[in-house]
């Protein structure tokens, strides 16, 4: 994979520095991650999430990864369970109230109606969502989500699901928190990569038809 291509940007994957690329163990788990809600365990090489509540059942990274950061990574649900593989990026955690803070959250199969979408928390003023993907309980997915100075994007399997421009970015030099969610859900990861982004403007343009 060489590249990934956005509107007026191209991100050149394969020069994009890789910040993190650890198996999941459970020494991994337990040095790497912490599990702030629901329950998280390794199955194999399976990163593991379980849980039944309608709220955020989340593990995020010790370390955080400032800048423009893209989240790789392979994913499923555990049926019966049949949505929300969720993660989040340039975050943070509020340890007073034990919640996410500031964040981008994009996910697969979520919203309450199967969408593709992604938000900012904790403001939730920007959301966008579709529900023009077509979602299998158990199967395989490779997601790619991320954002450059705001502008925020989804890929699965190689196809450019969702991107938005966010007109007020999160300063990315100040949250760096990534993680997953099981939102009233099981989920498993597996094969997650951290990449600083590299990328360089794409100029478009029509070719004239008449």
């Amino acid at each position: 994979m060489s590249s990934l291509l956005l509107m007026n940007k191209e991100v050149l994957y394969d020069s994009s520095p890789v910040l993190y690329d650890r198996p999941f163990t459970p020494e991994t788990l337990a040095a790497d991650w912490q599990i702030r809600g629901g329950e998280w365990w390794i199955d194999g090489e399976w990163l593991t999430g379980r849980n039944p509540l309608n709220a955020p059942g989340m593990v995020t990274s010790r370390a955080t990864y400032f800048g423009n950061v893209l989240l790789d990574f392979e994913a499923r649900t555990v049926p019966p369970s049949t949505h929300d593989i969720d993660c989040m990026w340039n975050g943070s955690w509020d340890e007073t109230t034990n919640t996410r803070d500031v964040a981008y959250v994009a996910g697969l199969q979520g919203w309450w109606e199967g969408k593709v979408g992604v938000e900012r928390s904790p403001d939730y003023l920007l959301t966008a969502a579709t529900p023009l993907f077509t979602f299998e309980a158990g199967r395989i997915y490779r997601m790619q989500a991320g954002s450059i100075a705001g502008h925020i994007f989804v890929i699965v399997d190689g196809r450019l699901l969702l991107e938005i421009t966010d007109p007020a970015p999160i300063d990315s030099t100040r949250y760096g928190l990534v993680g997953f969610e099981a939102y009233a859900s099981m989920i498993q990861v597996r094969n997650l990569t951290i990449r600083q982004i590299v990328w360089q403007p794409r100029q478009l343009t029509y070719a004239t038809e008449f």
